[in-house]
């Protein structure tokens, strides 16, 4: 661990902070948050994006204020956890529907001119509502108009833009092949620009990496407004906008390189109790799910239920396949290196590429696939998320431990995601994501809810945050890690003010590693003001002539 002087935080010599470090940083910069910026009048604003819109595309239709009528619905299309859809929710002055790159640049221009926060959404699914939600006056970036897609199979590449959905980007792709795909997430909602911004995984990760290893180009609006591609925005900042979050541009559009996938793939489900043997079989899912065969993964569910026989609490593992290929294939590998897991051929489906998202995603068999297009959750709800890594294999007796306490909290559930095959391929410093080689498995603790209220938000909470204190033995350390796509507050919050780069280091670290201090050079360097910032952005190095 390194120590550190006014001038290393001043040079950013080293990145790494324990907890003393920050104490006595603290006494050296005062915490104090940014100035507030001067009244504005929303018809100030509004002459203002007028003034800078491109005349052949007009912005006016694309502006919806509080006195719109449809400023609510706006608002709340693209809200994907209710904590952060009451009525005391702060709300935004206005939002932004940008339908063209211009209204984009506009944007930029005018709240930087105005002072004015601009938050950037694309599908709503940031966990802890940053990209909608400020406690400081502000307005909606929205990019949901923004979404055009175009597949071009003959070089297996598309480009997106960032205001598509995962759905979206899935369907268009498999319209034109049945034997290509994107490795990235299974929900079809989910936006492309904040699951890109912050890395993007699943379940084609131990085959083809994460979705930032599989995008060769990108059309950012950086703090000047200007429109950039790889070529002139250089390496380092292209670098940043695959895994570094939204601290840098407004990426407009990515180009992604498409993947092969089997004409026909298989997925499982196989549900087992503690009653039927299910220590045995995570314990064992544990030294095997991160070095089976690449084509295959396993993803582990676990929830507390009620034992049928006995109406007792007890807890269920649920494991999730997904296999490049047919059932036969998939049995023979099982029965080879996972036969405790006890896979049948009646647990085994076999569909297509397309058809395996919908699986993924709890639609039943038989869905029709053009549910992808949907922009609407199927249900919305209170929640809260929170990640860990987990490099050493969990003893039985342990996992005796964590079950005791999963039933004594009963909601929290946990998703552990297995790594291996290309994950562990591919260097920790390729993207702003480090979380390679050398981790087994990633953990998603998830807490879901329905009761309104302060009380019901803060006991959920509670429960979340106790499973994730119990698991502290268990997980990475120094720094203990987390996915940036998890977005968890509790690692810290950015007030922007003299300590900036103190309480980005807290969070920073965590989600970013040894990658972190490259990330603070480039954002210094492409966005000194710090206009792209947000409650877990990343901070510019602080300047000499302010310590």
């Amino acid at each position: 661990m390194v120590s550190f002087s006014r001038q290393d935080i001043a040079g950013a010599a080293e990145i790494y902070l324990s907890r003393a470090h920050f104490k006595a940083l603290e006494r050296i910069v005062a915490l104090r948050p940014m100035a507030a910026a001067p009244e504005l009048s929303y018809e100030t604003f509004y002459l203002s994006l007028l003034s800078q819109s491109d005349p052949s595309y007009p912005i006016s239709k694309a502006i919806y204020n509080p006195d719109n009528p449809s400023y609510s619905s706006i608002l709340q299309a693209y809200i994907r956890n209710l904590r952060f859809n009451t009525s005391t929710t702060p709300k935004p002055l206005f939002i932004l529907t940008a339908l063209h790159e211009s209204h984009v640049q506009a944007a930029v221009f005018c709240a930087k001119k105005h002072g004015l926060q601009m938050k950037i959404r694309s599908g709503g699914h940031d966990y802890e509502g940053t990209s909608y939600v400020s406690d400081v006056p502000f307005f909606i970036l929205d990019m949901c108009n923004l979404r055009s897609i175009d597949v071009d199979i003959e070089n297996e590449t598309a480009w997106v833009q960032t205001g598509a959905t995962l759905g979206e980007v899935f369907y268009s792709i498999a319209e034109k092949s049945s034997t290509h795909g994107f490795p990235a997430g299974v929900c079809p909602t989910v936006g492309v620009g904040g699951h890109l911004i912050g890395a993007g995984y699943g379940n084609l990760m131990r085959k083809y990496g994460l979705s930032v290893d599989n995008i060769t180009d990108a059309i950012l609006v950086d703090a000047e407004g200007r429109i950039l591609d790889r070529k002139s925005m250089g390496e380092d900042l292209f670098w940043a906008i695959r895994g570094g979050g939204a601290s840098f541009g407004v990426v407009v559009s990515y180009k992604l390189n498409l993947v092969r996938v089997a004409e026909v793939v298989t997925v499982f489900r196989v549900e087992r109790t503690l009653e039927e043997n299910a220590t045995d079989i995570v314990y064992q899912w544990q030294h095997v799910a991160h070095k089976i065969d690449e084509d295959l993964f396993i993803r582990l569910l676990l929830d507390v239920v009620k034992d049928s026989p006995s109406g007792e609490k007890t807890v269920r593992a649920s494991f999730i396949g997904f296999f490049l290929g047919d059932s036969e294939r998939l049995l023979s590998i099982t029965a080879e290196s996972f036969p405790e897991l006890g896979l049948l051929k009646s647990d085994c489906i076999e569909t297509s590429w397309l058809e395996s998202i919908l699986f993924w995603a709890d639609f039943p068999v038989g869905t029709p696939i053009d549910v992808m297009l949907s922009r609407t959750p199927p249900s919305l709800v209170y929640l809260k998320r929170k990640s860990d890594y987990v490099q050493e294999p969990i003893s039985k007796d342990d996992l005796e431990g964590i079950w005791k306490k999963m039933i004594e909290l009963e909601v929290p559930k946990m998703g552990f995601n297995p790594y291996g095959g290309k994950m562990s391929e591919i260097s920790a410093a390729a993207t702003p994501f480090p979380h390679r080689a050398g981790n087994l498995w990633k953990i998603q603790y998830q807490i879901n809810w329905n009761e309104e209220g302060t009380e019901a938000v803060e006991y959920h909470l509670d429960l979340a945050r106790q499973l994730y204190r119990y698991m502290t033995p268990f997980v990475s350390k120094n720094p203990r890690a987390a996915f940036l796509n998890y977005k968890d507050l509790d690692l810290g919050s950015n007030h922007h003010g003299k300590a900036s780069f103190i309480e980005g280091s807290a969070y920073g670290i965590k989600y970013f590693k040894g990658n972190f201090k490259r990330l603070v050079q480039i954002k210094t360097k492409v966005d000194p003001g710090n206009f792209f910032r947000h409650e877990q952005s990343v901070p510019t190095f602080p300047l000499k002539e302010k310590m």
